[in-house]
């Protein structure tokens, strides 16, 4: 337990640390923006002294340290800055659409740790024969396939031809109409997740074949085991450690892909926010959403290392 503890407060030291980076690199990068916050917020008609004025009172005219002091001041009391085309700040903006890009994510997410445990495990199981070639061959087809590629053929397939699902409109909350939800977010989830069915399918059957061929195995069933609690019991679990390491980098795949799918499948999550940022030029809002979808990524990743250190006995002992 001792070691748990300490390999866990590594990764928790190392989250400020990474979060400081990320908002100085976004900060950074959007600093050579060729877009005017004065103009923006007071408009082109605005006078040569009213822009100015602008520039003085929010801190604009200060060197790039002092900026980012300000606008670190601005994120400890969760201050994006103002979105000029709806006169509110940027700070609700996010706080409305990012739930949804979660809610797409996770379901992605969902979707693709079910297929691919699916799949992995019978292609161990039927190692060699035919239906492990045939979940190869799915899997490399599935590797294949952009996720905005496949998202525009599941619109085509269940939207406008089967009129099953639909691809646009509005999105119900789920706690009063789950089944509405559940429709809506369904083509842009499965969209996100079949690329990962492909890459983690064939994680999870290596981990399993591998466990398969481990003295243990034989240990047991020699010992009058049935092989299905064996491999329910001891290969299965065993068998994590490598697709939850992969899954973590997963999720970040997820995450930034759910940002292009929303914008596809018109989701009112960050995806359209950030476009509706770089359509109006609006650097507050590009940089809120960017930062948020960032230090997202980085605390899901933190989250998965823990997860990872809980169920592998290996690293608890180290």
């Amino acid at each position: 337990m001792p070691n748990t503890l300490r390999l866990i407060g590594r990764r928790l030291i190392q989250l400020p640390l990474m979060i400081l980076g990320i908002t100085f690199l976004v900060f950074f990068v959007m600093s050579f923006s060729q877009v005017d916050p004065a103009i923006t917020a007071l408009g082109e008609g605005a006078s040569v002294e009213d822009r100015e004025r602008y520039r003085e009172e929010h801190g604009l005219n200060e060197p790039l340290l002092v900026r980012y002091v300000i606008f670190m001041a601005g994120l400890v009391r969760f201050d994006f800055g103002t979105y000029t085309a709806r006169q509110l700040p940027v700070g609700d903006a996010v706080a409305s659409a990012f739930p949804v890009t979660l809610q797409l994510t996770f379901l992605g997410l969902f979707i693709a740790v079910i297929g691919a445990t699916i799949l992995g495990v019978a292609a161990a199981l039927y190692r060699d024969r035919w239906p492990d070639q045939a979940i190869r061959v799915l899997s490399v087809g599935s590797l294949s396939m952009p996720s905005f590629w496949l998202a525009v053929l599941l619109i085509q397939l269940f939207t406008l031809q089967l009129g099953l699902l639909p691809a646009s409109g509005p999105l119900p909350p789920f706690s009063e109409d789950p089944a509405g939800w559940l429709a809506r977010m369904t083509l842009p989830a499965i969209s996100l997740a079949v690329p990962v069915i492909g890459q983690l399918s064939r994680v999870v059957r290596t981990a399993m074949v591998e466990e398969l061929d481990r003295d243990y195995v034989r240990t047991a069933v020699g010992a009058g085991v049935p092989r299905p609690v064996v491999i329910a019991r001891n290969v299965f679990r065993n068998a994590l450690i490598t697709p939850v390491t992969v899954l973590g980098l997963r999720v970040g795949y997820l995450l930034g892909g759910a940002v292009v799918i929303e914008i596809i499948f018109a989701l009112p999550g960050m995806g359209t926010l950030i476009l509706q940022g770089i359509t109006n030029n609006e650097p507050n809002l590009v940089q809120g959403v960017t930062l948020t979808v960032a230090l997202a990524f980085v605390v899901i990743n933190i989250i998965v290392d823990l997860l990872y250190v809980l169920i592998n006995p290996r690293i608890r002992s180290v």
